[in-house]
């Protein structure tokens, strides 16, 4: 296949690099190979679509590498319809990632949940912006794709604030070589661990750069009933977590990005009302799962 070209235009707006790409091809340039790793865990559900977007996208050196945590549901057997490498490791995703990573042949890797689709050029933009401006990760934004239920919606509004933000976001598309000096992801942790890698990449000086393609989470909670247990799950860990240096700014209710976006939570007043409802309930399930890890 023949490798597509880029026109990089690249303006400062809040340290924001975006990567806009023509449609013109490149003969004479080689494409480095993205790893893309996929941890996963009775992801039936929603695995096919997320490896059917990677399969679409517009960047053809791709390597998919899916880490199974002996899912039962026939997660495995999607994967092998897609995957170049399909494994099983636990406990926890953290170790799967890590492991897909120990695995991985390419320049870059890229972390992508099993609940998410990709934009057709998410790999595009970030490996050639990547490679243009020599950074050692790319963030890509992820959104809440808000047909699925008011909920998501809810999320989708919440989700968008961060697009501008430098504080709720975490570097998920990074130069192979960087991902292994920093260590990788810390597996003793279960919730928040991409926080706490953004933290060490940009403790050890890692570069940059944005694009404009978006990650959308298909995985969305239908009821209050799936955030709150969801939640729970994740406060039992919680003592843990908020021992790790960087990772409270990112627990707190507390946001600057909501202040910078009051416009549009003011043009959404019911969907405000349930981001109210929302954040009360997630924080309260996690509290129960913090004081419930605490006493156990």
């Amino acid at each position: 296949m023949q490798a597509p070209s880029v026109m990089i235009f690249q303006y400062v707006s809040k340290s924001k690099v975006i990567l806009i790409y023509s449609s013109a091809h490149h003969s004479n340039m080689e494409l480095p190979t993205v790893s893309v790793i996929i941890p996963t865990k009775n992801s039936s559900a929603t695995l096919e679509r997320t490896l059917k977007s990677i399969h679409s996208q517009t960047y053809p050196a791709i390597e998919i590498i899916v880490v199974d945590n002996f899912s039962t549901d026939g997660t495995h057997e999607v994967a092998e319809g897609y995957a170049d490498s399909v494994f099983e490791v636990g406990p926890e995703r953290t170790a799967q990632k890590n492991f897909g990573a120990a695995h991985a042949k390419g320049k870059y890797v890229y972390i992508v949940d099993s609940d998410f689709v990709l934009g057709r050029t998410v790999v595009e933009e970030a490996a050639l912006l990547a490679e243009r401006g020599e950074f050692d990760g790319v963030l890509i934004h992820n959104t809440s794709d808000p047909t699925i239920s008011f909920w998501s919606k809810v999320r989708k509004l919440e989700r968008d604030c961060y697009r501008d933000d430098p504080v709720h976001v975490a570097v998920r598309f990074i130069r192979h070589d960087f991902f292994n000096h920093i260590g990788g992801f810390d597996e003793t942790m279960v919730a928040m661990e991409d926080y706490e890698l953004h933290k060490r990449f940009l403790e050890a000086g890692g570069k940059l750069g944005y694009i404009g393609a978006e990650e959308v989470h298909i995985g969305e909670p239908q009821t209050l009933g799936e955030v709150a247990r969801g939640f729970y799950y994740y406060g039992k860990t919680l003592s843990h977590t908020l021992k790790k240096s960087g990772t409270v700014r990112q627990s707190s209710p507390f946001r600057g990005a909501y202040i910078r976006h009051w416009r549009d939570f003011a043009s959404h007043p019911i969907l405000t009302v349930g981001f109210l409802v929302y954040n009360v309930v997630k924080f309260f399930s996690a509290l129960a799962g913090f004081v419930a890890g605490k006493t156990r």
